[in-house]
């Protein structure tokens, strides 16, 4: 098999039109590929959230979050980038590709024969986001986010930390729920057709009409319903209630299907008993936890979640046959780095990289990453690992960025998707960690 082993180590500064030389000797793949979304609609809770509660509230984060590749707090839970931002960055890189390749000609450039002599590491975001990256392609803005003339022309992210599926209660973190990203989403589209109808000076900054029916719709949302209930109630209730929790999903999916979206992307929901949070409050009994050290019911009531949801999203494909419905299972991509962390380079695959309290979870409720307390009468600091490359998880509820590099680089080959789709991925010839 043929495999290149250049990467951003090895060149990174590297001129833009060696870079695309390189990319574009794979054009002939490109043309076979179907990821040629105009935009992208995001909702969901922390897990996609590029700033929304923090602007939403007015509220703020502080450093070490952000840390990994902006260098400063960017309305993310996490030290980097989020799961959505790598996708994001691969299907505008899909859309350029897809365009060059119908105007430039190429030459072709000599690439390597893999052997046992030239297996380095392969480096996910070199080949796939390389040529964005140099383009210097903005990340998705959060809808909320007003300040630093904020780009929509490749979509918008309505997504916010702590959201849930059903409506906010007075006792929600979050008052952003699905059923308000939805109706935000809808006035959203009314303001750009308006903008649109008397002037064309904003073209670029807000989405052309053709991209609400041609674009993108993600979701990744329903953590928070399933997490936050076990305080609450017990296993049985919970189990009880996730027909209702996927009722007002289904309600949000069909009110956009009306407004014309046709593309669906949707994530289930990851395991969530292994995150430190949750074995720190409901893991103290050692007969709770499964053989990874996760707290069983909670995986249990993320699973059968996940099975109803995956029905769900059937059913709906059968409903609109003009749909495009791609389920994403998430939980097997999680679950699988937790329990083989090691083999992608990973030390802990449950304790909390930025967190207080030290092994074996590092996670303290009572301050969260980035904050100073006065604890039992000391001033304590939740401070950041050495090296969070070595984490599963930031901050005790969300993952690191380079777990949210590996999830994504799964989520690409297809396989993890109904309808899986490896055959439209010819040029992610060979991804290693």
């Amino acid at each position: 098999p043929l495999f290149c082993i250049w990467s951003l180590n090895m060149a990174p500064k590297a001129p833009i039109h060696h870079i695309l030389t390189l990319l574009f000797t794979f054009l002939p793949l490109a043309y076979s590929i179907n990821f040629n979304y105009p935009a992208v609609f995001s909702f969901g809770d922390s897990n996609s959230d590029t700033g929304g509660l923090i602007a939403g509230l007015g509220e703020s984060l502080s450093l070490p979050n952000g840390q990994i590749y902006f260098k400063q707090p960017s309305g993310r839970f996490c030290d980097g980038r989020l799961i959505i931002d790598f996708l994001r960055k691969f299907l505008i890189y899909s859309l350029f590709l897809t365009s060059y390749a119908a105007y430039s000609p190429v030459s072709s450039v000599s690439v390597i024969l893999e052997n046992e002599l030239f297996a380095p590491i392969f480096d996910f975001s070199s080949w796939v986001f390389l040529v964005v990256d140099a383009m210097d392609m903005p990340f998705m803005n959060a809808y909320l986010e007003a300040i630093g003339a904020p780009s929509f022309k490749k979509g918008c992210n309505f997504a916010a930390a702590a959201s849930t599926i059903l409506p906010a209660t007075a006792s929600s973190i979050s008052p952003f729920s699905f059923g308000i990203q939805v109706a935000q989403f809808f006035r959203f589209k009314d303001r750009v057709l308006d903008l649109q109808a008397k002037s064309k000076k904003l073209n670029k900054y807000i989405p052309d009409e053709d991209s609400f029916a041609k674009g993108l719709y993600m979701f990744d949302i329903g953590q928070n319903d399933i997490a936050g209930a076990f305080y609450s109630r017990t296993l049985d209730q919970i189990l009880a209630s996730i027909p209702t929790i996927l009722l007002e999903f289904e309600s949000g999916v069909e009110k956009l299907y009306d407004q014309g979206a046709r593309y669906f992307w949707i994530h289930n929901t990851g395991p969530l008993g292994c995150l430190p949070q949750n074995v720190a409050k409901f893991g103290a009994d050692p007969s709770k936890l499964d053989a990874l050290g996760c707290v069983s019911a909670h995986n249990q009531a993320s699973k059968l979640l996940n099975l109803q949801l995956h029905a769900l999203c059937t059913k709906l494909q059968g409903q609109y046959l003009d749909a495009n419905i791609t389920y994403v299972d998430i939980f097997t991509i999680k679950s699988n780095l937790i329990s083989n962390y090691s083999r992608y380079g990973f030390e802990q695959p449950i304790m909390a990289c930025c967190g207080y309290g030290g092994p074996p979870l590092n996670y303290d409720s009572r301050i969260a990453c980035g904050q100073t307390k006065i604890l039992n009468g000391s001033s304590v600091t939740a401070k950041a690992c050495n090296d969070s490359t070595e984490y599963v998880n930031w901050d005790g509820i969300h993952y690191t960025e380079a777990a949210n590099q590996y999830v994504s680089s799964q989520i690409l080959t297809g396989k993890y998707s109904d309808p899986p789709f490896p055959e439209q991925m010819p040029f992610l010839l060979k991804l290693k960690f």
